[in-house]
């Protein structure tokens, strides 16, 4: 998978939605910044919890946007791979499969 590719894809996806449901989507958006700027976490520790979500849920474009932001918040390759060693933890098999796929995107976007 081309992931810088398939970022941009799925961010013109969620273009095209907030053109059809802007309420929504802006209602989403509060909630995305409230959760990022409040509490005691900052917002790697945060993304490094989104990520592991995203691998044991398995939903591959939540881990292109967050990986993307965890790279953008300082995060590290090796912070990365022990994320992913705790989403492995959680959910089993499927989620080996989801984190290789986080890895290579993380590999991707690092060039």
């Amino acid at each position: 998978m081309d992931y810088p590719a398939y970022i941009k894809q799925t961010r013109d996806r969620s273009r095209n939605l907030n053109r059809a449901i802007p309420d929504t989507m802006k209602g989403f958006g509060a909630l995305s910044t409230a959760v990022k700027e409040g509490g005691t976490l900052g917002v790697k520790e945060k993304e490094f919890v989104a990520l592991g979500i995203s691998v044991a849920v398995r939903c591959e474009a939540c881990i292109a946007f967050h990986v993307d932001a965890l790279m953008k918040a300082g995060a590290s390759r090796e912070e990365l791979a022990d994320v992913l060693a705790m989403a492995i933890q959680m959910g089993g098999g499927p989620s080996v499969m989801y984190a290789g796929k986080a890895l290579e995107c993380w590999d991707q976007l690092a060039g």
